[in-house]
């Protein structure tokens, strides 16, 4: 049996945003227009995700390869020149996962939750996901990673399936381009999608919040919730 068996049953949201730090305002030093609107998107798809009381929220992120790391976990944003924690007092998550935390702490969500890079098991109860993922680092010429003219297509393929609730299409993401792209989060997708395919699962209701590559980065931001059974 498959380690995501159980979890599948349990899954009832999903919101997508990206891992990273100008999400919080204090790293740009305030206000940011141009990244006002992934800002926006993100926290209104997390605020849909705890919405429904979930028993749990899993944050699925790179960066913890060991055992999940529960609600005393917490982390800093120390390394990008600001005092900002999130989650609990024991700083040890990566900062994809404290931008995890930061997002939940700012919807107000108390109850559960834990870190992982992988789903963990079991899961009981009403389970939400939150995954941190982001795309090409390759989008224009002041990215990362340079302009590489690949990048919108692939970055498009992923908006798609985001859109749609097409878990075929993620879980089919190619890592070897992937990584010639530098698309930091096609690993956590194809986790994601092993999660929640399934031959007989829900029906995806998706809603895309945002798409768009504002500092040469690929950003979605994505939410989906569970309806009847297929």
């Amino acid at each position: 049996m498959s380690r995501f068996a159980y979890a599948r049953r349990v899954i009832v949201a999903v919101a997508v945003c990206p891992p990273t730090p100008v999400l919080v305002p204090e790293v740009t030093g305030g206000s940011a227009p141009d990244l006002e609107p992934v800002r926006s998107a993100s926290h209104a798809a997390v605020a849909r995700l705890v919405a429904g009381e979930p028993d749990l929220v899993v944050v699925l992120a790179p960066g913890i390869d060991d055992e999940p790391k529960d609600g005393l976990a917490g982390g800093t944003l120390h390394g990008f020149g600001v005092d900002v924690r999130a989650g609990g007092d024991d700083l040890v998550l990566p900062y994809a996962h404290t931008i995890g935390a930061w997002l939940l702490d700012r919807a107000g969500w108390t109850g559960p939750r834990l870190h992982a890079g992988s789903p963990p098991e079991p899961l009981d109860g009403r389970v939400a996901l939150l995954v941190l993922a982001d795309g090409s680092a390759r989008r224009s010429d002041r990215a990362p990673g340079h302009l590489d003219p690949r990048a919108e297509g692939f970055d498009r393929t992923v908006q798609t399936a985001l859109a749609t609730g097409d878990v075929a299409a993620l879980a089919d993401l190619d890592l070897a381009t992937a990584a010639e792209l530098m698309v930091g989060g096609a690993t956590t997708l194809r986790a994601m999608a092993e999660v929640l395919a399934a031959p007989s699962g829900p029906r995806w209701t998706a809603r895309l919040g945002y798409a768009g590559a504002p500092l040469g980065v690929g950003y979605w931001v994505a939410d989906w919730s569970a309806g009847t059974e297929v």
